[in-house]
């Protein structure tokens, strides 16, 4: 444990020491826009937040960013995910990637964007096991209303209790034609999954909402924070309406809830404020960045959490994602004695394709599966395994 504490110390000092670069970023060529469309960058930085005004600037001018060294994930759209740019003819692109190590000019190019390419008829990868709960479920904890998916196992019976897993960002969780840059695949999986069944409920995040209800913290740089009537929502609503109709199992031990990125964040939250609820959480690269404050819920609710907690994050997510990760880590284990898997992968990018190849090896831990490939230690703290 002092060892970890060392690491984390090293890899914060490292970050609030950075010397800031000036990043240029211009467009060599861009698809058509509007005379009055801006461009945005979106990305690690700004808790790729498509809208962002602080990283805007117009087609044919030019926005510089100062930046710590590091490497950043990226994209551009026109203020929302629906216009984000993408290859000629539709197909989605990979994350760009920006390694900062001195001044420099990045010059771009943007070959088309999503909202204006021709549909294409897209076939559906959501199993006959996925359904459509609601496609207006109301909150009334936020006064606004969501589609709900739900994946139910292959012979569901009405005769036997399954856990549950709550996921965040449903439009990714089982279909790729809802999914803006992929989906988890989570259906495909647990279709064949040794490890045991699960009935899994999906919530669509809430677009321009999304930072606001998957936030706890209310904050001058990204507004009301909404994080508590969301995880209400799932807890007093939601939850209670799954368990009148579905045959679930009910404890604590068997009810989970799991996200990314500011889906991670609100995970991360959820079973710090509900303990008696939540029995394990999937914490896949935390937005913990955005919310700082969740180190002093951790310090005064972490005691009570006593379930499984499986907190991921990957390298080349940018500077501050694994050490800030750590540093939750190592609170949480200061007052807590939950079960916690640390995995840190050097290739791990911010995108739903490694999140997918993550799931299982989460899903195996959590279920305490003996094919896990990831297997905890017992040290006093609790248990951490970091990769």
């Amino acid at each position: 444990m002092r060892y970890l504490s060392l690491i984390i110390l090293c890899l914060v000092s490292s970050i609030s020491i950075s010397a800031q670069y000036r990043v240029r970023v211009e467009m060599a060529s861009v698809a058509p826009v509007n005379a009055d469309d801006s461009l945005y960058i979106a990305g690690s930085f700004n808790g790729w937040r498509p809208g962002d005004p602080r990283f805007s600037f117009k087609a044919g001018g030019s926005l510089i960013i100062n930046l710590p060294a590091g490497s950043y994930e990226y994209k551009i759209t026109r203020g929302s995910w629906d216009k984000v740019e993408c290859k000629a003819g539709g197909a989605g692109i990979a994350n760009r990637v920006l390694k900062v190590e001195s001044d420099t000019t990045v010059r771009l190019t943007v070959e088309e964007w999503a909202d204006q390419v021709p549909p294409k008829p897209r076939v559906s990868t959501a199993g006959a096991n996925v359904r459509i709960l609601d496609t207006a479920f109301y909150f009334p904890q936020l006064k606004r209303t969501r589609r709900v998916w739900i994946y139910l196992p292959p012979g569901y019976s009405e005769g036997k209790k399954y856990p549950v897993l709550y996921m965040q960002d449903g439009q990714n969780v089982f279909e790729d034609t809802s999914s803006y840059s992929g989906e988890w695949g989570v259906d495909e999986y647990l279709d064949t999954a040794k490890a045991g069944e699960c009935i899994v409920v999906a919530v669509d995040h809430g677009g321009a909402k999304r930072l606001n209800e998957y936030n706890p913290y209310t904050s001058e740089r990204f507004g009301a924070g909404e994080g508590d009537a969301y995880v209400d929502f799932i807890v007093k609503t939601l939850k209670p309406f799954i368990d009148k109709k579905y045959q679930t199992a009910r404890g604590r031990r068997h009810t989970f809830i799991t996200g990314s990125s500011m889906g991670g964040l609100i995970s991360m939250y959820a079973v710090l404020k509900y303990p008696k609820v939540f029995g394990g959480a999937g914490v896949f690269s935390p937005a913990f960045w955005v919310a700082p404050e969740i180190n002093r819920a951790i310090k005064k609710r972490g005691k009570k959490f006593k379930g499984k907690l499986y907190l991921y994050a990957g390298m080349q997510e940018g500077e501050t994602m694994v050490p800030l990760m750590l540093k939750a880590f190592e609170k949480l284990t200061a007052v807590s004695k939950a079960e916690i898997a640390v995995i840190i992968r050097n290739e791990g990018m911010h995108n739903e394709a490694r999140w997918r190849v993550e799931f299982p090896l989460f899903y195996q831990w959590l279920m305490g599966s003996q094919n896990s490939k990831v297997k905890s230690q017992k040290p006093k703290a609790g248990n951490a395994l970091v990769i």
